[in-house]
């Protein structure tokens, strides 16, 4: 299983490195540091004007320019973009002050500017700042950039692409990046319920990192700068540096939090976090330097982050080969997002991907990581939820068992004495009698003993599924044991009560064994008791008990009740008429 993961990872990689190779589009070039770009450095105090004046040096390198004004010239026409009219994208790094001169053949020079804090509406997605001619019907001669306080002429990064390409990149990025912003949010939230929800420490980290990733994006993208404009430039690259370095440490916090701790060794995960913390640590400097120190941190920084991924895919790897089902999840989720990272960090993606380079992929496969974690712990809960449903039907089923007779399927003693406290209480509420029916049947060993137990099972059910016909909101029915049944009703008091006590007698006489005993007919003896709503039930079966033994004591088949007042057992209208059978039968 592991290994099938590891496969369908490993095709989502070659995909992406697929897309990383596709050739550039055909109507941008990215400049190179070469002999074609020439600089010279001046004082900040030098005016513009004195472009006509510097002496340019052509080649790849420039120093002391960290406190003064760097000037970087060149030639549009040795970069092969047709006659269309060009566009000139610096990807924005930090600086103070950045001026664009172009300079046509008819010798006119016209300048466009931006400064940290103010990009106005030359800023375009993907970190990228826009510079086009406003006069298209002349030919360009050469283009200068005056960098004020550059922090790294390696990291300055420029592409000349033509117009109509540069508006086709522009709405392409935006929706690309809306739409990973999009997924980040919406999978921070969902993490975050989800931490809340089943208690997971490592979700909570899951969701704290995609917030944190979200906000790198919308401030690298440059959306932020529809709230803040004033992060234009500086301080949105020291804001995206240290958000950077703190969103490893946050997936570093994910993936070893997430890992039980016999599954993966205690050695691994503390180096995974170590280096974690390493790399923030290290990313301090990297976000405050202003000068080319930042050349000297970033080496190191990548280094560091290589070792990091390193430690957190081999606490994944183990823990998904020790059978951890968390370790597999995320060594799916994060195994793009991870070779991504990587990948930049030995890579120079430059401009690649519509210009929005290392940073757009980063962007990309941090979505996806997302995507795929929230929807294996949507499945993960799924099946927690099915098992914990399985569960409570079983207690379900289980408690119902409990409080049933296996073999009538009808209420137990136990059921019979929860289902009577529920109706006791919606009797006080409704101000409503109490009433209790015990029923035994008569001469019933007689049947087991003539018949065999098989029989009288079969008279006992057949008598239970008659009673079972009065079962209701008002009334439960229930076999105590043996031979003897229950039935507890409400909103029945006195005559009424006795007259439903003979009707079920009689029903019950009517009942059809013959298929069982024959042509023999079974018979019930009936106790009654009855009490106000604020009765307790052990007091009422006392009672009932007490006229059922009456009944029996009588010559059964009848019902007998017991009057509390009294506390003596009057003779029900059923044992008046046989009294005055039997006499009339000796008179005669």
């Amino acid at each position: 299983m592991v290994r099938s993961a590891a496969i369908k990872a490993l095709r989502r990689c070659l995909a992406v490195w697929i897309v990383l190779l596709l050739p550039a589009a055909a109507g941008a070039v990215a400049i190179t540091r070469d002999s074609r770009v020439c600089h010279a450095v001046t004082p900040l105090s030098a005016a513009d004007t004195m472009l006509g004046q510097l002496h340019f040096t052509c080649g790849p390198n420039a120093s002391g320019y960290n406190r003064g004004s760097l000037w970087v010239r060149l030639d549009p026409r040795q970069y092969p973009l047709g006659t269309d009219a060009v566009t000139l994208l610096v990807h924005h790094t930090r600086f103070d002050r950045l001026s664009v001169a172009f300079r046509y053949t008819n010798g006119i020079t016209e300048w466009q500017q931006v400064r940290s804090g103010a990009f106005d509406d030359h800023w375009r997605p993907g970190a990228q700042i826009a510079f086009t001619p406003n006069d298209r019907s002349v030919l360009l001669e050469s283009i200068t950039l005056r960098v004020d306080r550059l922090t790294s002429y390696q990291l300055l990064r420029l592409r000349l692409v033509s117009a109509g390409e540069a508006d086709i990149e522009n709405g392409l990025l935006s929706a690309l990046i809306g739409a990973a912003l999009t997924l980040l949010v919406a999978g921070a939230l969902y993490n975050f319920s989800l931490a809340l929800g089943i208690r997971r420490q490592y979700l909570a980290w899951q969701g704290a990192w995609a917030v944190v990733v979200f906000l790198w994006g919308a401030i690298w993208s440059q959306f932020g700068l529809l709230v803040a404009p004033a992060m234009a430039g500086t301080i949105a690259a020291q804001t995206c540096t240290a958000l950077s370095v703190l969103s490893i440490l946050l997936a570093t916090l994910s993936t070893t939090t997430a890992l039980d701790h016999r599954a993966v060794p205690r050695v691994a995960r503390l180096l995974a976090q170590l280096s974690g913390l390493a790399v923030a640590l290290i990313g301090i400097p990297a976000t405050l330097a202003r000068s080319t120190m930042l050349e000297a941190i970033a080496p190191v920084l990548a280094g560091v982050v290589l070792f990091n991924l390193l430690m957190v895919v081999l606490c994944l790897a183990w823990g998904a080969r020790r059978g951890s089902v968390e370790a597999r999840d995320l060594l799916a989720a994060w195994s793009v997002p991870i070779a991504a990272l990587a990948f930049t960090q030995l890579v120079d993606m430059g401009s690649r991907l519509w210009g929005g380079g290392s940073q757009i992929l980063v962007l990309f496969a941090s979505a996806w990581q997302t995507i795929w974690l929230s929807i294996a712990a949507s499945r993960r809960l799924s099946r927690l939820r099915a098992e914990r449903d399985l569960a409570r039907a079983a207690e379900a089923r289980a408690s119902e068992l409990a409080e049933r007779d296996p073999l009538t399927g009808i209420r137990n003693r136990r059921g019979l004495i929860d289902a009577a406290q529920s109706l006791i209480t919606a009797a006080g509420e409704d101000r409503a009698v109490i009433g209790l029916l015990l029923i035994d049947i008569d001469r019933f060993k007689a049947i087991n003993d003539e018949h065999g137990h098989d029989a009288g099972d079969v008279v006992l059910c057949a008598i239970a599924t008659r009673l079972a016909r009065w079962e209701g909101p008002r009334c439960a029915v229930a076999r105590l044991g043996g031979e003897e049944f229950a039935m507890v009703l409400t909103h029945r008091c006195g005559p009424a009560l006795t007259a439903f006590a003979e009707h079920v007698r009689q029903e019950i006489a009517a009942c059809d064994h013959s298929a069982a005993i024959g042509a023999q007919r079974v018979t019930v003896s009936i106790g009654i008791a009855e009490a106000s709503e604020t009765c307790d039930f052990a007091p009422l079966y006392r009672d009932a008990d007490r006229a059922l033994y009456t009944a029996k004591r009588s010559g059964r088949d009848r019902v007998c009740r017991v009057d509390p007042a009294t506390d003596v057992v009057p003779p029900s209208r059923a044992m008046l008429q046989a009294t005055a059978e039997t006499l009339a039968q000796r008179v005669g």
